[in-house]
């Protein structure tokens, strides 16, 4: 079986694929296809079918509503095929030099009760996985419908043992599952690594500007691991922006302050209470962790006003917190769209 694919900057083939999900397919033979959240959510891994024909995995996933679906408009993230067809996407594509991401195995290893609607866990895989910090896998449960994208909590060059954190969602058929029992020993399908909003300090001599909210300070926990481990913030500075409801709800704190004295004073932390305000200026507990009130996007504006032009800006969390954090980062920081980075999730 193959599948022509034909592009703006030429055409590809992929052969021998056997019935399997096209995007996945696509990016372990090194096509850089365009995709954001890899689950069907966004829309963006947009094709039309102009022969033979595919099969949807998630006829419901919501990136469907951008798609003109009467005119054979697909999403490669859903789509399988089961002979041979041709596929046209509207973008530039070519072969890339980067590691390719594939399918590995896992073993949900170790569960951690984070606060009452966040946990942490930990994935064995059945080999080692490359990836840059800031990427995302795909998490797939057998019996499930549909994959979820989490982006890694810790960092390595490789490795074969990979950190997420999951918040608990209503009608979140991934995030129930793992509230609902014993998950520990569980195998699940992992695909990766991808992503873009990734952080390479070998070849970035940035400052570092991070707005996160809720779980999505996931990928910028592994971002700043990575930094911490280079040696970044001896030449540069950082600034982490953290928003959660409460003081109740903050997570992975000890962490942070870990951060902030490893950076000797080059990287300032505030966490950003949106439903309480807070009673001092500091962290009771991790006083080098400071406080604000408000969105999260709202704090990162009144502390980013006096601009920060050459800093490289992170944005994770949910897409009106993340289109917030975009705005202000372009306006009030006036970084350049060319240097804000963000995975769109929701």
């Amino acid at each position: 079986m193959t599948i022509r694919i034909e592009t703006k900057s030429g055409e590809f083939e992929l052969a021998g694929i056997s019935n399997e999900n096209i995007l996945f397919s696509g990016l372990s033979k090194g096509l850089t296809l365009p995709y954001e959240c890899a689950t069907g959510t966004c829309g963006t891994c947009r094709a039309r079918v102009m022969s033979g024909t595919v099969d949807i995995v998630w006829d419901a996933a919501p990136g469907f509503a951008r798609l003109k679906r009467d005119k054979g408009d697909i999403l490669m993230c859903q789509a399988h095929a089961p002979g041979d067809c041709v596929l046209r996407i509207p973008s530039d594509v070519c072969i890339s030099e980067r590691p390719r991401p594939r399918q590995f195995s896992g073993e949900i290893t170790k569960t951690r009760l984070l606060t009452h609607d966040v946990v942490h866990f930990d994935v064995a895989l059945d080999a080692r996985m490359p990836f840059d910090a800031g990427q995302f896998v795909v998490l797939a449960v057998p019996g499930m419908a549909g994959g979820r994208a989490y982006s890694m909590v810790n960092y390595a060059p490789e490795t074969d043992r990979l950190s997420f954190v999951a918040k608990k969602k209503p009608g979140g058929g991934f995030s129930q599952w793992m509230f609902g029992g014993a998950v520990q020993g569980s195998r699940i399908k992992v695909f990766g690594a991808v992503g873009k909003a990734t952080f390479r300090p070998a070849v970035e001599a940035n400052d570092l500007v991070i707005v996160a909210g809720g779980s999505g300070i996931a990928g910028m926990m592994s971002i700043l691991d990575c930094a911490i481990a280079a040696g970044h913030f001896e030449r540069h500075r950082g600034r982490v922006y953290f928003g959660v409801r409460t003081l109740a709800d903050g997570f992975y704190l000890s962490e942070l302050s870990r951060f902030s004295f490893a950076a000797k004073g080059a990287l300032t932390i505030s966490l950003v209470l949106s439903h309480e305000n807070p009673q001092r200026d500091t962290h009771p507990e991790f006083p080098e962790i400071r406080l604000d009130t408000g969105f999260v996007h709202e704090a990162a504006a009144r502390s980013l006003e006096g601009g920060a032009e050459t800093a490289l800006g992170f944005v994770a969390g949910p897409p009106p917190m993340v289109e917030g954090a975009i705005r202000v980062l372009l306006k009030d920081a006036r970084i350049p769209a060319r240097s804000i980075r963000y995975d769109k999730f929701g």
